[in-house]
């Protein structure tokens, strides 16, 4: 895995099949990610579909909360898992690419709760919440999710590409972030970042 983002010297027509095929939806075509200032944003263009950070090119995001996709009357907060790595993940299971990687997702979850990690679903563009409901029922998911059709969280993650699900950000102990993935993951894709950073020492 490459520890420095990629250069446009890709292609770029290969880079739009890449998203074509990758991501359910990509009207704003996937853009670039930088840390600016003190917080993290996204900047366009750019076209990558995968960038990686190194702990230099860091910068935290804000703290948000949603309600629960699973616990009527539950708030979610990033600052519930201070001090852990969090795979936030974008998705809808409307979303092809969601429901191909959700297994992935769950062995994520199962990989870092032992090391203080956790997957952290955002649950995008599923107006009726019983069926997202029924969808992580049906597939034994148990990391959380976030309840967000309109995907508001969005502005919170620095403006990332609304238009692109699944989108997956692995945050680092102090909530910065370390990958981007605009396009479907697996687990080999997350857990190669997500366990160095699990070993890295707490935020002093």
């Amino acid at each position: 895995m490459p520890s420095t983002p990629r250069r446009a010297a890709t292609a770029v027509a290969a880079v739009l099949t890449a998203v074509t095929l990758t991501a359910c939806s990509s009207g704003d075509g996937a853009r670039n990610a930088v840390a600016v200032g003190g917080t993290f944003q996204f900047h366009s263009p750019g076209g990558q579909t995968e960038i990686i950070y190194a702990e230099e090119e860091r910068a935290p995001l804000p703290d948000f909360s949603g309600p629960s996709l699973m616990e009527e009357g539950e708030e979610i907060s990033l600052s519930d898992f201070e001090g852990e790595v969090v795979v936030l993940n974008a998705w809808g299971q409307w979303c092809a690419p969601c429901r191909a990687e959700v297994d992935d997702l769950q062995l994520v979850q199962e990989t870092l709760d032992p090391l203080g990690g956790t997957v952290l679903g955002i649950n995008v563009r599923d107006y009726n919440q019983t069926i997202a409901q029924d969808f992580k029922l049906d597939n034994g998911v148990t990391y959380p999710s976030i309840y967000d059709p309109p995907f508001r969280t969005a502005v919170a993650l620095g403006g990332i590409p609304t238009s692109v699900i699944p989108t997956t950000i692995i945050l680092d102990k102090q909530h910065r972030p370390a990958a981007v993935f605009l396009r479907e993951v697996d687990a080999e894709d997350v857990l190669d970042v997500a366990l160095p950073l699990a070993k890295e020492a707490p935020a002093p």
